[in-house]
């Protein structure tokens, strides 16, 4: 990394190099520009990915109905796909931590938020998309915000107004210690859950486009900017860019996955009996 680090260097001083920087998440407006319903590059992204899911998930569910309809105990590829990723959000994560029947209950919303966050994650290593749609803090909160209001939901409507005296004040605490605890509960409970569940799948995301860019554009220097022997550099970045697009897609699920699993957490532990 230190020899990665110090190429770049380099090539920043040759004047050729163009280091990203913060305003790759603020491109320039491609449509609407000068209204409410201005969309730049990103929230194009997001609308081709909102699309995407839809059509995949129409025709996943008609593939299910068909089969059921035919009797057809055989799935075709596609069809086996679309069980295999429902099924490892249904199995690994909600009935593993809700239990069946509030699994199921809240199924649809930890589905839609898995696929969401995979979905605008993987863009960043999409050609021509080269950017996450997650990349930039407004869908974070809004994702962070749906599992912030389903949470509170799910505990007032099971312990009602109780949810929240228990929360912030858990039995077995003497009451003395209330002036302490109390305050760190509302902090960690109804601040921070939120707070960390958008700034975590952010800053992966940020750092992981940073990373790539860094290192195609060091890839794109050398080979075609620089002279003589440093143009060897470039297959030394260029394989560290391929490397890093591994790890981002590796880093894209697993955002999904730890994203939709805290979310269940928390509703699991808003609908625990000491609440």
């Amino acid at each position: 990394m230190k020899l990665f680090s110090a190429l770049t260097l380099f090539a920043a001083e040759e004047g050729g190099f163009h280091p990203p920087s913060i305003m790759e998440f603020y491109p320039e407006i491609v449509a609407f520009e000068g209204t409410p319903f201005a969309i730049n590059r990103i929230m194009m992204i997001r609308l081709i990915v909102l699309a995407v899911l839809l059509v995949l998930f129409y025709f996943w569910t008609r593939s299910f109905k068909k089969a059921v309809r035919t009797g057809n105990v055989v799935p075709g590829r596609f069809q086996l796909l679309g069980e295999m990723a429902l099924n490892f959000v249904r199995k690994s994560i909600a009935h593993d931590q809700l239990g069946e029947k509030d699994g199921e209950r809240f199924l649809p919303l930890l589905t839609t938020i898995f696929f969401m966050v995979l979905g605008m994650n993987i863009t960043g290593i999409i050609p021509f998309a080269n950017i996450a749609a997650s990349s930039v803090v407004g869908l974070p909160m809004v994702l962070a915000a749906v599992a912030y209001v389903t949470f509170i939901y799910a505990g007032m409507r099971k312990h009602g107004v109780k949810f929240f005296s228990n929360a912030l004040f858990p039995a077995g605490v003497p009451k003395p210690f209330y002036a302490l605890v109390t305050p760190i509960e509302f902090l960690s409970t109804f601040i921070l859950r939120p707070v960390t569940l958008a700034l975590r799948l952010l800053m992966n995301m940020i750092a992981g486009h940073l990373l790539l860019v860094l290192c195609f554009s060091a890839t794109h220097f050398f080979f075609f900017q620089a002279d003589g022997f440093f143009k060897l550099f470039g297959a030394g970045t260029l394989l560290f860019g391929f490397a890093f697009t591994v790890f981002e897609i590796l880093v894209s699920v697993l955002q999904a996955y730890v994203f939709t699993l805290l979310t269940t957490v928390y509703i699991q532990l808003a609908l625990a009996d000491e609440h």
